[in-house]
């Protein structure tokens, strides 16, 4: 690709009155015709948008995105010149493509380049300006280095230097100019805004195996307390002494053996024959006596 001298691109300029950068574009994809750059300029229809950039865009959509599991949601105004073009289908889808694109670019913050603050570039430049690998380069070499770094940072945060996501070979802004040129009227994109789900909210931390256990009904198993730090073990103390001697064990009483009981008295018959043989003997030691 052939350098494109500034000159070119100023005749290219007052010829279409598009934009420095378009024109350039043009002359870069035509190798430096001017001709063909016109036809290419009129393709894009960047030349109808650029005639029409001027008008006063009162109209328009408030059109809203929420992706799949809302979690993010973005809303866009989108201005057109009449509410006619503002129904229209082709206007309607551009608003939906917009605010799709939002969404898909979570780095973008301001709708071009020109609305970013001087102090939010003068910060960007100071983080550039400070980073380690310019440490040895000249002056002159670092600020050009920064210079293209702090445009390429810019173009991140710009919704209109964003690649299409639909067709990444053009930009949004080319998309913009596309639909003017097809609609015939000014479109300007006028702000948006991002939500994400629990952005800025500092969530608290849980304990996880709680969480389980309060969905499935069950305790959640206590923590085990940190070992508290050893103490040194008390030292014994020594029983005391008892002060009188203890008494002897008095010893058991002895039970008396049991006595046999006495004879049962003898039988009827056994008297009477008991009771003859004591005569019969008293009867003997008489006559031994009488002798």
């Amino acid at each position: 690709m052939a350098d494109i001298p500034a000159k070119l691109v100023k005749e290219l300029r007052d010829k279409t009155n598009a934009g420095f950068g378009d024109c350039k574009k043009a002359l870069e994809a035509t190798d430096g015709d001017i001709e063909k750059a016109i036809e290419w300029l009129r393709q894009k229809g960047i030349t109808s948008a650029e005639k029409k950039a001027g008008k006063i865009t009162a109209e328009g959509l408030v059109g809203s995105y929420i992706h799949t599991g809302g979690r993010v949601g973005v809303l866009v105004e989108v201005n057109c010149q009449t509410d006619f073009v503002a129904r229209n289908e082709a206007f309607q889808a551009l608003v939906k493509d917009v605010a799709m694109q939002i969404a898909a670019c979570p780095n973008v913050e301001y709708v071009k380049a020109d609305d970013i603050p001087a102090d939010v570039v003068a910060k960007e430049k100071e983080i550039e300006m400070g980073r380690d690998d310019l440490g040895n380069k000249p002056d002159n070499v670092r600020e050009k280095i920064v210079a293209g770094r702090i445009e390429k940072r810019l173009k991140e945060l710009s919704l209109l230097e964003q690649p299409y996501i639909k067709d990444q070979s053009i930009t949004v802004a080319d998309l913009v100019k596309q639909t003017i040129a097809n609609l015939g009227e000014n479109i300007q994109i006028r702000r948006f805004v991002r939500f994400v789900m629990g952005e800025g909210i500092e969530k608290e931390e849980s304990d996880f195996a709680a969480e389980v256990a309060a969905q499935t009904g069950s305790a959640a198993p206590a923590a085990e307390p940190a070992p508290a730090a050893s103490e040194p073990e008390p030292v014994a103390e020594p029983e005391p002494v008892a002060s009188e001697p203890e008494s002897a064990a008095e010893p058991e009483p002895v039970e008396p053996e049991p006595v046999a009981s006495e004879a049962a008295p003898a039988s009827e018959p056994e008297a009477k024959g008991f009771a003859k043989a004591e005569a019969k003997a008293d009867k003997k030691s008489g006559k031994k006596k009488k002798k």
